[in-house]
């Protein structure tokens, strides 16, 4: 992919490599390895990706909003909804009314949910460990300290384009 721009009397092509395009190579890794994590959630417990996210979320055992919920795991509203609607459903999570505002409630995993926690969580640790297991512990401190930065920095630029 080329741009062409001019530049008063001069033109100045920039070229857009997708594949070394950092943008494009993270989206490629989260893929795979969201790709790779999903043959657990999905095979051994039937859960959809937004479900997986909801009971991680949850397994820390807080009670959380439906809008906290989804705020944290980066997912729409409609979305967000649809996933607790379909959890409720399948008794994983238990709603509580909010003490502070009555037209939410708080939810957390049931009895059932947090047993899938518990199952789950131990194979998602031992899959992401074999994928980072080819990083020395110098490397991996140094990959978490770069992702730190990267999101410090993306959030700046977000605020920087807000009104």
């Amino acid at each position: 992919m080329s741009v062409r721009e001019r530049n008063s009397d001069k033109e100045i092509e920039v070229s857009l490599e997708m594949e070394q395009f950092f943008p494009f190579q993270l989206t490629q890794l989260q893929a795979r390895v969201s790709d790779s994590i999903a043959d657990i959630y999905t095979g051994h417990f039937a859960l959809s990706k937004h479900e997986w996210r909801i009971v991680a979320v949850l397994g820390a055992g807080q009670s959380l909003s439906a809008k906290d919920i989804g705020s944290m795991i980066n997912l729409e509203k409609m979305q967000t909804s649809r996933a607790i609607a379909k959890m409720l459903d399948k008794s994983l999570l238990m709603k509580d009314s909010h003490k502070h505002d009555k037209r939410s409630s708080l939810l957390k995993l049931s009895p059932e949910g947090i047993k899938i926690h518990q199952e789950l969580a131990p194979m998602i640790l031992a899959r992401e460990q074999a994928l980072m297991s080819i990083l020395s512990s110098d490397e991996q401190f140094k990959l978490n300290e770069m992702f730190k930065k990267l999101m410090s920095r993306a959030d700046e630029l977000l605020q920087d384009r807000l009104p």
